[in-house]
This record gives C-alpha cells, structure tokens and sequence, in this order.
C-alpha cells in the first residue's frame, strides 16, 4: 500500500512541477524554468530511472 501511495505522490510531484517550469517559460522567468527542468532531469535519472528500467524489464518478461 505504501508503494501506491509514494508512487502517485511522487508522480503528481512531478507533474505540478513540470507545469510550473511551463508555466515559469510562459511569465518570461527563462532561468527560472532552466532551472526547474535540470532538476527535473536530475531527480528523474537519481531517483526514478532505475524503477523505470526494472518496470519495463518486468512488463518485457511477462509477455
């Protein structure tokens, strides 16, 4: 159950942080949503890539 909920908590995270580094874009703040993104960028490959690979692998050895 824990699993569920840091999943979707960190998947809504990510997402209202993405509209933000957009929604920085849109106001003119360019450094701003530089930043956001290499975070962004950053934080996916420290803390998500690995359970992304060992998802697909998992889907790819189902089939």
């Amino acid at each position: 159950m824990f699993d569920w909920i840091f999943t979707f908590f960190h998947f809504f995270l990510f997402l209202g942080v993405i509209a933000y580094g957009i929604f920085s874009f849109l106001q003119g703040n360019y450094p701003r949503g530089i930043t956001i993104f290499v975070g962004l960028t950053g934080y996916y490959f420290l803390v998500l890539h690995k359970g992304v690979k060992k998802e697909i692998q998992r889907k790819k050895e189902q089939k």
